[in-house]
């Protein structure tokens, strides 16, 4: 369930919204979680999860967080300087750079985190043994932290 809103100068897009079950005497406690993504488009970007009640106060608790964690990322004519590689639980990513005009070259939730951060040409490919969204979406930000500045 993707939806996107932009709220001020940050666009923000819903990467992941999922019911979680806890188990108590007396029965289940239903929650929900969910994976907010937030940029500028202009090198700043955050990711957030939060848990709620019901599915907006999710949401809302989710995009303060995301907008608490926004980091900076040093960019190279709309594309990153260098190849980098960055392992989060069992997922695994590679960025690579790319010419201009190449376009953004990703899949799944570094293809959502890549683009409100503003980079248009990058290739990236998911390597790990897992389809967790939020996994992909953390290892893609610890890879972008790992860049260095361009020359």
């Amino acid at each position: 369930m993707d939806r996107r809103f932009k709220k001020g100068n940050l666009e923000e897009e819903v990467l992941d919204l999922r019911r979680v079950t806890r188990v108590v005497s007396g029965g289940k406690r239903m929650r929900f979680r969910a994976t907010v993504v937030v940029g500028d488009l202009k090198g700043k970007v955050g990711v957030g999860v939060a848990k709620g009640l019901d599915v907006e106060q999710a949401i809302t608790k989710a995009r303060s967080a995301a907008q608490k964690n926004i980091i900076e990322i040093k960019t190279k004519d709309k594309s990153i300087s260098h190849e980098v590689v960055a392992k989060f639980g069992a997922a695994k990513i590679l960025l690579k750079p790319a010419v201009p005009g190449h376009g953004l070259v990703a899949g799944g939730a570094p293809r959502v985190v890549l683009k409100l951060a503003g980079i248009q040409d990058i290739t990236a490919k998911c390597l790990g043994s897992t389809t967790n969204k939020l996994n992909y979406a953390i290892a893609t930000i610890h890879a972008l932290k790992k860049l260095k500045a361009s020359k």
